[in-house]
């Protein structure tokens, strides 16, 4: 097949720290090359992949915002428009719009976000669209599709290893509410063991990381590493207890969750959103209902210390390969030209 895939322009391919988007990208382009497809990617011109590249922009556009963006996908269906493709897969919802430029395209979307009011009603209007949710959790809450294949994440798990665990648990994420920095450095000092965090601060989340996270990366037992890539990440887990995840939102899905258990490295994490559909209780990880139970979960000696780590990295291979992500696409991508196109053309409303 000849795939068009449209990532962000935000961020390379594969990302070179932060960027769950666009590692999902790198992982899915490889894994198609690999089976024998024709892709060409757009995304930033500083992407390392071995497909096709073209870039309207030369270097990622940081923070994000809406005009690159429009700019960046306009550019990339008008070549599109030009060119002779089977399956247009994009990750940004302003391509759903500008895709009626290109009606003979069939188009799949993959929702990488949680849900938002006005996203639902947008997403209403595009009915001839394949979309793609990436958890169950996130299928059900999203009220603007009326169906949607869901198909997980996957990654290699080549890049991930297992190794004896240190003393410590981690916390890998942006330092937002909503992700719970604060909750897992509670739940590690009331546990009595040390903690060690990689993650940054949106300037969205400054005033919240300013009085509740910075104050406690003063504490004894608590290491700030910053940003990591790739690497340092995959050693931290590697050698962590555990990975605590006390979100607080309704997280779509959560890479992390599953770098952790192809790592060995079990997680903890509180119940909202795609985690209990991820974590496999009693064997590669643990949900935890307060910030008591989890400190009870991490202590020395306690539950996270019984898990048998080269199970855990079993499962999450078997669950999350990129090799069984790559095939759920490849037979949505498959059937997606079979099926009618369910648009036509919208109602106009008179004023």
């Amino acid at each position: 097949m000849r795939i068009a895939m449209i990532s962000t322009p935000f961020v390379a391919v594969p990302p070179r720290d932060y960027g769950g988007t666009e590692l999902v990208v790198h992982e899915l382009v490889e894994g198609l090359l690999e089976r024998g497809h024709e892709v060409t990617l757009f995304a930033t011109g500083d992407s390392d992949t071995r497909a096709s590249l073209r870039a309207l922009y030369d270097a990622p556009q940081w923070p994000p915002e809406p005009y690159a963006d429009l700019d960046h996908v306009s550019w990339a269906l008008s070549q599109v428009a030009e060119g002779d493709f089977d399956i247009v897969h994009a990750h940004s919802p302003c391509a759903l719009a500008l895709g009626r430029l290109v009606p003979s395209a069939r188009l799949v979307y993959t929702l990488h976000h949680a849900r938002e009011e006005p996203l639902s009603r947008y997403y209403r209007r595009f009915p001839e669209v394949e979309f793609v949710a990436i958890s169950r959790d996130q299928s059900r809450r999203e009220t603007g599709v009326s169906s949607s294949a869901v198909i997980h994440h996957g990654l290699d798990p080549s890049r991930y290893h297992l190794s004896e665990p240190e003393s410590y648990v981690c916390f890998v994420g942006r330092f937002a509410s909503e992700k719970g920095p604060h909750t897992a450095i509670e739940a590690s000092l009331r546990a009595g063991v040390p903690i060690r965090l990689a993650g940054d601060v949106d300037p969205t989340d400054r005033e919240f990381a300013e009085a509740g996270v910075l104050p406690l990366l003063q504490e004894p037992s608590v290491t700030y590493l910053g940003l990591v890539g790739t690497g340092q990440k995959a050693t931290l887990l590697a050698g962590a207890r555990a990975l605590l995840a006390p979100i607080e939102w309704d997280e779509p899905f959560g890479l992390i969750l599953i770098e952790a258990m192809m790592s060995g490295c079990p997680v903890v994490a509180f119940p909202r959103g795609s985690a209990p559909e991820l974590i496999e209780e009693g064997v590669t990880g643990f949900i935890a209902s307060s910030v008591e139970h989890l400190a009870d979960l991490i202590r020395p000696g306690g539950a996270v210390d019984e898990l048998d780590r080269t199970l855990t990295r079993a499962h999450a291979i078997q669950r999350f390969h990129r090799h069984r992500m790559v095939a759920d696409y490849e037979r949505l991508y498959q059937a997606a030209p079979a099926r009618t196109r369910r648009a036509g053309k919208h109602p106009i409303t008179a004023a």
